[in-house]
Parts: structure tokens; sequence; C-alpha cells
């Protein structure tokens, strides 16, 4: 029986981190450091880029998160959506 929580629920305000690894990720270099919006977990997946190096890796759950398209690309007024794993995102914190 898994006692695993997701982190992150739909509604959910998250800022992707801006990291640049040696190798392969899985977090598009378009959405790096930008803030979505949590749409709905997407399933329980080792890392990938744990995966591309050979290694097994936790399993951890994957988002689907909806970025405006201003956001990703400073224009447009459409959003994209992109699946993420847990370790990219970190909480917005809201404004007090």
């Amino acid at each position: 029986m898994s006692t695993r929580t997701d982190r992150f629920a739909p509604g959910d305000r998250v800022r992707t981190r801006s990291l640049d690894p040696d190798g392969h990720t899985r977090l598009p270099r378009y959405a790096r450091g930008a803030v979505g919006v949590v749409v709905e977990p997407a399933g329980v997946h080792p890392l990938a880029d744990d995966r591309a190096r050979g290694r097994t890796g936790n399993p951890q759950t994957v988002y689907h998160v909806r970025f405006p398209a201003a956001e990703l690309f400073g224009a447009g007024d459409h959003s994209v959506t992109v699946e993420l794993w847990e370790d990219y995102l970190t909480p917005v914190e809201e404004d007090p």
C-alpha cells in the first residue's frame, strides 16, 4: 500500500526550476523559470533524466502544468500544457 501524496494539487501556482543540467532533461528550455498552474497529476514515474543516465531513480509524480504562452514566449494569447516531474517544480507563494 502506498502512502505517497502529491506535493501539488490542481490550481496550485508553480515555477519551474532554472536548471541547465549536463545531458538529458525533460524540462524544456523554453519553460525554465516560468510560472504556470497545475492542471492535474499525470501518474507516478521515475525521473526521465535519471533513466537516461542508467539510474533507477525514485518514482515521483508527473504533472500537467499550463502556462500562458506570453509567460513562455513573450507573446501569444493561448496556453501551453507541459508534462513535468515534481523535481522540476517549486511552489509560488501568494502575495500577502
